[in-house]
Parts: structure tokens; sequence; C-alpha cells
């Protein structure tokens, strides 16, 4: 939330400058996240200085270009190349000198440096008015009057306005602040000085309003009032309301909705401002929506309503969402002469719910979502009326103030010895009545133990005594609450977690070999999925938006966008892994039994596997690098048991499994979804079902053995088998031939082609044979792996080659 400096001050006369109310709102709780200067020309023509320009040459080389020199003061004489068709000997002109910031309209600021154009050394530049921000002509410079003094700076002859603009984190228990009044309230409890609320010139005359109001949806509005100007004149805002609204960032449209967003930020109370002509039957209804309607906001976007809204409608048609948006043509335009301003008191709960069931967030919902003051509807209203009028003329009618059942302030208990015991020290009670007062809480009624508090209505996150204690302790001071000498500690022992360490050691060990963990939101968009996948998906009832209405139901559409991100930013070779979640359903996803969550470490990699080097060709990080990964990862977690599948798989070029059940999978992103993302290079990814792997690991037991003493050896085979044979069977095959004596086996080489015959394929293998009770002698390893090749050769039909 941005607050402007000097329109604070018109609520609250302190002398405190901008840095002094950064320590005291942040101590109380408005914390200041930034203070920035604004200038209504940006940069403040710093730098720009007039001149006069006493000779102009032909660019020898540019026929469009001229070269000149100016007189710029203090007897310097500038050289400068200048473009424009209308310089001339005589003229007095702005030129931005070495070293200034120029501000172009709509544009990126640039600093002038000292250059050659065509050949010619140009010493600064002669400013056009759009290259100043001072207007939108690009026709040619800006000549000034005569009489201005030549090295004068140019702020001198422009009427600058300056202030300063506070940005606040607002917390979203602090809806009373959100505005330069909630922000002017704290500093009078901080400091005693009073409020000054403006002066409301213009006061409503005797003509009857036109407009009848009816409350129809009681629980959505509690207070609507109304106020009818006729005769009224849009016309375009005076300069001091476009610089206070541009100081907060707001751009101006004309001096009524200027005044409705002037009002809005001063007091926190959103206004509603309706062209007066375009209300037929003369009547407007606060009723709730009717579930299907459809209606255009004022952004041009037709909304179908689910019933939860509430609607300001007239006889025949909706007007407006209550407390959120106008409708399309119900708003003020350069041609109304009529208007009916809207100052309304809604709830908090209905606003969030249809805001967020549209998707819509604005500075109106914004506030009423926090809840604002019922108390000041009226006011704001008048004094609304009271400032178009000023500026644009019209009658103001009598106001309109429907207000059944009037809000009163909440009553709250309030024990001082107990707030005490909260805070740790004593504060006087005179000092706390102090600030009761100043944060405009009466008391009501005073015992011996405790005080009977009235709360003011805007003040809605004070509804309890721990809630006044924080709002003392708040305004006392939390840098006057003495710190203890003494340091007191519990050490607590916390019982080994398995699993936890589990999850460490592998994500050390993925780290170590150049993995980035991350945390992507569970939460992503429907249109990633196809019609048949959204079918066991689970939805979000009240999405903050439409690119996040459900919960993920894989890891692969976060991880292509944190590649897409990283990519975009010149970030190619990436490598991810994340411990999370997925969410499928199955029947109805309003009970919670019919969800499940999967927790899963999904491992992708998007990279070579090496740097770029001038010594080796870069390679893409694979299937097998993969793979070879995921063995490791076998390894540290000492899982044993599984089953490695290549074949007659449709989703993923290998799987893991334990019994059957999927353990984990590899598999390729396909390059059509790859594109997409715009992701060019191949993508692989390693999704491992986290809960089984970990049952796995943390039943999985080992022995402690010596290391043999016995030496191993080494022996090759070469073998050509049909196509279809995998390693994995020839694997196998050796495991169960060769017994304990094998200790592994390695395939080092495969080669394919027609010298062997287009349906072969070779296979070299090397095994590793060791007996720990003593050393194998000759006939023992020949007799081994006479063994292999007969079984290889039987179940087979494999071939050595020589």
């Amino acid at each position: 939330m941005k607050i402007s400096y000097k329109w604070l001050k018109q609520f609250i006369a302190i002398e405190h400058d901008t840095e002094q109310l950064d320590q005291l709102l942040t101590g109380c709780g408005l914390e200041v996240e930034d203070i920035s200067a604004f200038n209504s020309i940006p940069g403040a023509l710093a730098g720009i200085v007039i001149g006069e320009v006493i000779e102009k040459s032909q660019h020898p080389n540019a026929d469009k270009l001229s070269v000149c020199k100016v007189n710029i003061g203090n007897g310097e004489i500038k050289q400068i190349v200048c473009g424009a068709p209308n310089v001339a000997v005589g003229q007095k002109v702005l030129v931005a000198t070495i070293g200034s910031t120029v501000y172009p309209t709509g544009a990126e600021p640039f600093e002038i440096k000292k250059a050659k154009i065509r050949g010619e050394l140009s010493e600064g530049m002669i400013c056009a008015e759009d290259e100043l921000s001072l207007g939108n002509s690009h026709e040619g410079i800006l000549i000034l009057p005569s009489d201005y003094e030549v090295g004068k700076p140019a702020s001198a002859y422009f009427d600058i306005y300056q202030d300063q603009t506070i940005e606040i984190g607002l917390t979203a228990n602090r809806g009373d602040a959100a505005s330069h009044l909630g922000v002017a309230r704290d500093l009078k409890a901080l400091t005693g000085i009073p409020i000054q609320m403006p002066t409301i010139v213009n006061q409503s005359g005797e003509k009857e309003n036109p407009i009848k109001i009816s409350i129809l949806h009681n629980d959505a509005c509690k207070r609507y009032c109304g106020i009818y100007i006729s005769d009224v004149e849009v016309k375009e805002s005076p300069s001091w309301l476009k610089n206070k609204l541009q100081c907060i960032g707001l751009k101006s449209i004309n001096h009524v909705v200027d005044i409705s967003n002037y009002v809005l930020h001063s007091l926190g109370q959103p206004l509603h401002t309706f062209d007066a002509d375009q209300i037929k039957g003369k009547a407007l209804f606060v009723k709730q929506a009717n579930a299907g309607d459809l209606f255009t906001t004022l952004d041009g976007v037709e909304r179908k309503l689910t019933g939860v809204e509430c609607m300001i409608s007239d006889s025949e048609s909706n007007l407006a969402l209550a407390g959120i948006f106008g409708g399309l043509h119900s708003g003020i335009q350069t041609t109304t002469k009529n208007i009916f301003i809207e100052s309304a008191f809604f709830d908090s709960g209905i606003i969030r719910k249809a805001a967020k069931t549209h998707g819509l967030s604005t500075d109106a919902s914004f506030r009423f979502e926090r809840g604002v003051d019922p108390a000041i509807a009226l006011y704001a209203a008048q004094w609304a009326a009271s400032l178009i009028v000023e500026i644009g003329g019209g009658d103001i009618h009598k106001a309109a103030d429907v207000y059944p059942n009037p809000i009163l302030p909440h009553q709250v208990v309030f024990h001082p010895n107990k707030s005490n015991e909260l805070i740790g020290q004593e504060i006087p009670l005179a000092r706390v009545k102090e600030i009761l007062t100043r944060l405009d809480i009466q008391i009501l009624e005073e015992s011996e133990t405790s005080l009977k508090l009235a709360v003011p209505a805007y003040r809605t996150d004070v509804c309890r005594a721990a809630d006044v204690t924080e709002e003392i302790l708040r305004i006392y001071g939390l840098n006057n609450i003495e710190m203890s000498h003494q340091i007191t500690s519990t050490v607590g022992i916390s019982p080994y977690d398995f699993i936890y360490t589990l999850k460490e050691k592998i994500a050390n060990f993925l780290s170590a070999k150049g993995f980035s963990e991350i945390a992507t939101n569970s939460l992503t968009k429907s249109a990633y999925y196809t019609e048949s996948q959204l079918q066991h998906a689970v939805f979000i009832k009240n999405p903050l938006s439409n690119d996040l209405n459900v919960m993920r139901m894989d890891f692969a559409f976060s991880f292509l966008e944190a590649i897409q991100y990283n990519n975009n930013r010149k970030l190619s070779d990436v490598r991810f892994f994340e411990f999370g979640k997925s969410y499928t359903k199955k029947g109805d996803a309003n009970e919670l039994t019919n969800i499940t969550e999967t927790k899963q470490l999904y491992i992708a990699v998007h990279s070579h596997k090496q740097a770029e080097s001038w010594i080796a060709k870069q390679t893409p990080y694979g299937f097998f690098q993969l793979k070879n990964l995921l063995e490791q990862l076998i390894e540290i977690s000492n899982l044993s048991n599984l089953n490695w599948q290549y074949k007659d798989l449709t989703d993923c070029a290998l799987m893991l499994t334990h019994g059957t059940q999927t353990l984990a999978q590899i598999k390729q992103l396909p390059a059509t979804l790859l594109k997409d993302f715009d992701i060019s290079n191949p993508t692989w990814v390693l999704a491992i079902e986290w809960d089984l792997w970990s049952s796995l690991a943390s039943s999985a037991t080992f022995k402690l053995k010596k290391v043999p003493v016995f030496p191993s050896v080494r022996r090759d085979l070469a073998l050509l088998v049909d196509k279809s044979v995998h390693y994995q069977q020839l694997e196998k095959i050796a495991k169960k031939t060769a017994g304990h004596l094998l200790k592994s086996i390695n395939v080092f080489d495969v080669f394919e082609g027609e010298k062997i015959g287009i349906d072969k394929k070779s296979y070299a293998l090397s095994f590793i044979l060791q007996d720990e009770e003593k050393t194998l002698t000759d006939i023992e390893i020949e007799a081994v792996m006479n063994k292999l090749i007969a079984a290889f050769e039987k179940e087979t039909a494999a071939k050595l080659r020589g």
C-alpha cells in the first residue's frame, strides 16, 4: 500500500520527516518497505538548463542533422548535434547536459553522454517536450519564451510537484490502516497529535434524492448511502488531484472517478459513481445474485454469476458487483450530466468469496474484505460530492442513508494485570488509559481489576482482551520492553527418524551430483490435463486464479515451468529434484477418503553430462546416466530384491519394481510437450515412489563380514544372441548358474551390424569370480565358465564369438 507524505500531513500535522516516520510506523506494526521520491515531472528536470542557440550549420555527413553552438551559461558554449527541423539561431531551448538523465514519455530513461554523431562531436541534447515527459509532441524541439535566463535550471520555470511515497507492507488484519486516515490514526496514537478531518464545503441541498434505495440482501449490506448530483460537467482533474493520485501509482481518468479514488485512499471508504441516467426506474436494489445470470463488468468481461455475489441492480438489470467492480454500461462518461454516489458497508466474507470466485482484486474489494468503518460511509459520500461540485459544478440533492440496524462498537472486558503478565512488564495504568484513548477505544466502566471498553467498529481485529494487549504493546513500543538478563531453555530430545535421515542423505547426495532441490507449487492449472485426466483431479473450490485451480496430478508440468523459467534466463543446463506430493481422487473429492496423496522423489535432467569445454564435446545427460543415478540411490538406500523391466512398457523407458509394486520409473518427456514450454533439448525424468522406497529402506538389514583375503579373477565372454535378448536375461542366467562365486557381471561392449547378421546382437561381458574360502584354481574357473556358456546357449541360443 502506498501513502503520500504530503497527503498524510493533511490529516495530521506531523513535523517528522519520512525517515522518522519509518521508525514510528515500523515500530507499531505498519512495516515501511520503501520510501521513494516522487516528481510530477520524472527526474525533476535535474541537469536540464536553459540554453540559447547562437550558431547553426548543416551537418557535413547527414542531410537531416544540424550542428549547433549552444550557450548554456557561465561562459560555456557547447556543440550539439540536433535532428529537429525547427531549431534556429536565437532560440531559447532546453538542454540536457552531459551526465544528466532524461525521462522520455512512455520510454526508458537514459543518460546523456559526450558522443560523436556521424563524425561530429555532440556535448548534450536539445530536447523536445516528449523527451522530458513534458508532453507528447515530437514534432520538434521545445522553444521557450525569449525572457528565460540562459544557464538557469529548467526546474525554475516549470511547476514540479514533489512528494515522497511511503510503501507499507500491510498485514491482512489491519484493514483499518488501508488509507491515509488509517495511518494517521496510528500516528495520533504514537504522538498524541490530533486528527484533522477535511471540511465539507458544499453541503447537500433541499432537493429530494430521486433514486430510491432498497436493501434486499441484509446479510451482505448493513448500510447503504447515496447522494444524487444533477447538472455536473465531467472535467479533466486539476493538477493537485492528478499529482496526489500519481504519487501513489494511480492514473487520472476524469474528475468524478478521480475524486472517488481520492476519497477511497484518504478515508479507506470505497465509493462507486453511477451515471444516474442509466439507472432504470430511478430505483436501486441491493440483492443476492441469481445463479447463472450473465453480467459484463467494466473491463468488458462477461461473467457468469454463481449466486454468492451481492449485486446492485435497477428495475431492469444488474449494474454492479457490489463492493468489487462496476458494470460496463453504468459508469461515468464524458457526457454524463447526473451522477449517483454510492457509499456502503458490505459484509467482508461475502465480498471475499465473490471476488475470489471471479478472480478479481480491486481497491474496493481489498478494503471490504478486510473491513471498513461503517460510521464513515455518509461522511465519505458527502465529502466526495462536495469535491465533485467544487471542480465540475452541479447541484447536490439530499443524501439517502439506509441503515436499519446500526453497527455499534463492540465491548471488551480488559484486565490490566493479566495484560502485564502477557507483556512481561508492568505498564502504568495511566499510560494504558492514555494509549486506549488515543486509539479511539472508549473506557465505559472501570473497576479495581478491569476496564470495560468500547472498541470502534472499524477495528475488526480487536475482539478479545489479548487483542487490546497487543494494541497497547505496539503503541507503547516493543523496544521499551526490557530484555531479561536470564536465559532459560529446555533441552529437547527427538527420537531418531530414519526416513528423515534417509531423505537428507539422498538430498545431500543429489546436491553433490550437481542437482538443485526445488519446491514447486502443488497447485497448477487444469488446462495442462486432458478431459479424461481431469476426472481424477482434485479441484480447488475458490482458486486464487485459473492458473492455480487444481492440485497437481504429477510433477512434470511444475518441473517444465521451472526449466522454462531458467532457460528464459540463459540457464540452459539444469538438474532438479523435489520431495513432494501429487494428488488424485476417486469418486467425490468432497470426501477426504477419496483423495489420494502420493509422496514422490521427482528428478528431472535437462542438461549435458559435462560443462562446455574445448577439450571435449558436450553430450546430453540421458537414459543411461539417469539409470546409473538410480543404481547409486539403490545402493546408498541398501535396497535389494528389485526387478528391472525394460520390455512392454508404453509410457516409460524403464520400470523398477518390488514384487508387484512399482518403485521407480525413468521416462523421456515427449517432444510435443516440451514444445509447449519452448524447451528444445531432451528432458529425462526419474519418479520414485517415496513411501514404498523409504519403507523398504527402513526394513532393510545388513551383515558385516570380513574383507576377502583370497584373490578375485576376471573372465570375459563375447556372446552372439538374437536382437530380442536383453542384457537383463543374461545377468539373471549368470547369477543363477555361477551362484556365490559370481561377485559381479558387467557389459562393456554391445555391437550390431550386417557383419553379424541384421537380426543379431553381440554382448561383451566381464565376470568377476571369487571364493571367500580359498583361491580358485584354473580348473574351477574353467568349470564355472563352461557352465555359463552352456546355460547361455541353452536358454538364449547364444554362440561364442571368435
